[in-house]
């Protein structure tokens, strides 16, 4: 009964972050009259372009990145079990960030201007996925989780060795448009990009939520979930398939959000008091999803039509709650 009335109160949280954000921003609309432009379509032209091509687009890929962000930091700390886990451990990060370097900073040796929009999206996938073919490939040959935690902290310790290469030689342009992506975003989608992220999100965290029984005879150990019939090396597989993906996805559209994916498992962890994925997975998400929308508000409160980087607001979140959890638990990791 009180799991029910928390997740009814994440809903409701949700829910409230969701319309304020439709209401807070540069252009003074109000919180009841964009609800009003949002359910019955009523208001200016300029009014109902506001809401539906800029904020609520924006309110949703909140939503979609930090339930993926959550869910993908759940499994790596699952998959370690590490409390300091988080989506982009095993290098998926840095090789959309190479990937975007490339194209970016790399335009004046290859002869190519400076792209924005989906062709950064495109290199941060061909980026994020050829890392995680790499780590699928390395995992299929290595029956040690902790070296292959090693591996992907080195992989993106060599691409960031690459991306710093490749700063050194660029110009002031091509530098300042890296530095922003690599700020955070959750502006610019149009639907048609939110629909391909939510339906990848939604796939992959179906997915997770599937093997959830799974996953929690492997968080038991290895030789117990054997025991019972687990593959240990097909779910090794599949959750890093799963967090990759989830973290490849949102960083080649938003660029890299750091914090959520570590900070959110181990709030789901303390106020469920539970390490059964069935109900940390949907926890995640809506608790995710809430500190993006959060977030996202308070990057607007300077005004002046200026936001603050996404990036350094869920920093300033994050870190306070890492601080808070380890003070109130003593050891961060009590929950493995």
């Amino acid at each position: 009964m009180q799991r029910s009335i928390f997740f009814y109160a994440l809903l409701v949280c949700l829910g409230l972050l969701f319309a304020l954000n439709l209401g807070f921003g540069s252009a003074s609309i109000g919180f009841g009259h964009s609800l009003k432009i949002l359910l019955s379509g009523a208001g200016s032209e300029t009014e109902q372009l506001i809401i539906f091509q800029s904020r609520l687009p924006k309110a949703i890929t909140a939503i979609l990145c930090g339930a993926a962000l959550s869910v993908s930091g759940l499994l790596m700390q699952t998959l370690f079990r590490n409390p300091l886990a988080g989506p982009y451990i095993l290098g998926i990060s840095s090789g959309a960030g190479l990937g975007v370097a490339f194209l970016i900073m790399g335009a004046t040796v290859l002869g190519v201007s400076v792209s924005t929009g989906i062709s950064i999206s495109v290199a941060a996938i061909i980026g994020a996925v050829g890392i995680l073919l790499i780590l699928l490939w390395v995992s299929l040959r290595l029956n040690d989780v902790m070296s292959l935690l090693i591996l992907g902290v080195m992989i993106g310790a060599i691409a960031t060795a690459i991306i710093g290469m490749l700063q050194y030689f660029s110009t002031d342009f091509e530098l300042k448009a890296f530095l922003l992506w690599t700020m955070g975003s959750l502006e610019g989608l149009n639907y048609q990009e939110v629909s391909l992220v939510a339906g990848v999100c939604l796939l992959l965290i179906l997915w997770a939520f599937v093997k959830s029984k799974p996953i929690n005879a492997f968080l038991l150990g290895e030789d117990y979930a054997q025991s019972i019939g687990v593959s240990t090396l097909g779910l090794r597989i599949t959750l890093i398939l799963i967090s990759g993906g989830l973290a490849g996805v949102i960083t080649a559209f938003c660029g890299p959000i750091g914090f959520v994916g570590i900070v959110v498992p181990h709030l789901a962890r303390m106020l469920l008091k539970t390490t059964n994925h069935l109900k940390l997975i949907p926890a995640c998400m809506l608790i995710g999803a809430s500190i993006l929308l959060l977030s996202d508000l308070l990057s607007q409160i300077p005004g002046n039509g200026l936001l603050l980087p996404i990036n350094s607001i869920t920093s300033l979140i994050g870190i306070p709650i890492i601080i808070w959890i380890i003070f109130k638990k003593r050891k961060l990791s009590s929950g493995f």
